[in-house]
């Protein structure tokens, strides 16, 4: 008799959407089943790979979970997840299920077809495909468009035809899901959350489920088990890169940047959250996040921002022996002055 396939579920969505802490709220709540998590960050410093390692999960321990940084797994199947899987598959003690969070910047696409390989197809498949959204920042406009005024330009306008690299990423996330998870509806009334439902039906032509949260608060039971083999229908999920190069050069994603500013201790981390978010608008920083020493206490305190909204909360307390002190990883467009974004942060301090 065969062995069963272990199911593996993909966590994608926008930078800042909020998909560590589902994860880590997931971790808590799995009933018993033995999780192994795959994370991909932008950028060279495993902030969402630390949150999770300081969890706590009894079924998710240090060893099961694995960092690929320095690039987006969508552009490094072949490189970095497939052997990652085969290890993974080669253990004596096999996980339950697999939980992979791509970056905030990868295209589910590939990684989805990559569970076709040979190697995989046989031992594993994609138990569904979760795209979380940050309801507040589409709420926002942030990813939203006057579409009547695009398509009034259009006609006039060839250079109008392509979304921009941000909205295509945006949609082709939504594009792959199985299920879409409303993030942070919290921080919206009852006709912005409509707004939003709306905003993101009419990104799409497939119509998967569309549910709401608050801080990433999803059961378990909702996020695993959907057993959709989504592997088997990629071929309806193309991204707009596949429709309207295939066969052409690969995906990458030269139109960001990443980089770390490494500060000393902070002795008003409120002060300096409002004194980022002026830095944040003048040089329209896409995300930020890290981690901050913070002058007198012993905890640590994350800090997480998207657009002009900043999170900050001491996550846990400094290791014995850990080197205390501020990282933050910035992301943004291609052409940002990376030096002039560094000194305008490392004067906040």
């Amino acid at each position: 008799m065969s062995q069963q396939k272990i199911p593996a579920t993909v966590i994608t969505g926008f930078l800042g959407a909020g998909k560590t802490t589902m994860i880590r709220n997931l971790l808590s709540n799995t009933g018993g089943k033995k999780i192994a998590l795959i994370i991909n960050e932008f950028g060279d410093l495993g902030v969402d790979g630390d949150v999770l390692k300081g969890c706590g999960a009894e079924n998710c321990t240090e060893d099961d979970i694995i960092e690929l940084t320095n690039g987006c797994i969508c552009c490094t199947v072949a490189d970095d997840f497939i052997p990652t899987m085969t290890k993974l598959l080669e253990r004596a003690q096999r996980p339950d299920h697999i939980v992979i969070e791509t970056s905030g910047l990868a295209l589910p696409q590939p990684l989805v077809a990559a569970f076709n390989w040979p190697d995989i197809r046989s031992e594993v498949t994609v138990d569904g495909v979760i795209t979380v959204v940050d309801s507040a920042a589409v709420a926002a406009g942030r990813f939203a468009d006057d579409h009547d005024a695009v398509d009034a330009r259009r006609a006039d306008d060839a250079s109008l035809d392509h979304e921009s690299p941000i909205e295509e990423l945006f949609e082709d996330q939504l594009t792959c899901a199985d299920l879409i998870v409303l993030n942070k509806t919290d921080l919206l009334d009852g006709e912005g959350l409509s707004r939003v439902r709306h905003e993101v039906a009419s990104r799409i032509a497939r119509k998967p489920a569309m549910i709401e949260a608050r801080n990433g608060e999803v059961p378990a039971s909702v996020l695993l088990g959907l057993g959709i083999g989504t592997e088997e229908d990629i071929g309806n999920r193309k991204s707009h890169h596949e429709l309207e190069h295939e066969g052409a050069t690969p995906h990458d994603h030269d139109e960001f940047d990443s980089f770390v500013v490494e500060l000393g201790p902070i002795d008003d981390p409120a002060g300096f959250a409002e004194k980022l978010k002026g830095v944040i608008a003048e040089h329209d920083v896409l995300r930020l996040k890290g981690f901050a020493d913070i002058a007198g206490k012993q905890m640590r305190l994350q800090v997480q921002a998207v657009g002009g909204r900043i999170d900050q909360y001491f996550d846990r307390a400094w290791a014995p022996g850990e080197a205390r002190g501020t990282r933050l990883v910035v992301i943004g467009l291609h052409e940002m002055d990376q030096n002039t974004v560094r000194k305008a942060i490392q004067a906040l301090v």
